[in-house]
């Protein structure tokens, strides 16, 4: 349950950023603050994007919807 708990605080942190900055490509290092809370977006992203093959076709689409570069 705490993987899925993580992959939808993730998920949220991406919306978040796609919805101010207009796309998905922070830099490895980037930090977004949720809640109050520090989330390494981009260190998720970039680790995401290389188990692409890995990931299920519900959370490749969820992140497409963001422009998610692959």
């Amino acid at each position: 349950m705490q993987v899925c708990r993580r992959w939808e605080t993730h998920l949220a942190t991406a919306r978040q950023f796609h919805a101010r900055e207009g796309h998905l490509q922070p830099s490895r290092k980037h930090i977004e603050i949720v809640n109050g809370e520090e989330i390494k977006l981009g260190t998720f992203l970039d680790n995401t994007r290389r188990r692409a093959t890995k990931l299920s076709a519900e959370r490749r689409d969820a992140l497409n919807t963001l422009d998610m570069h692959w």
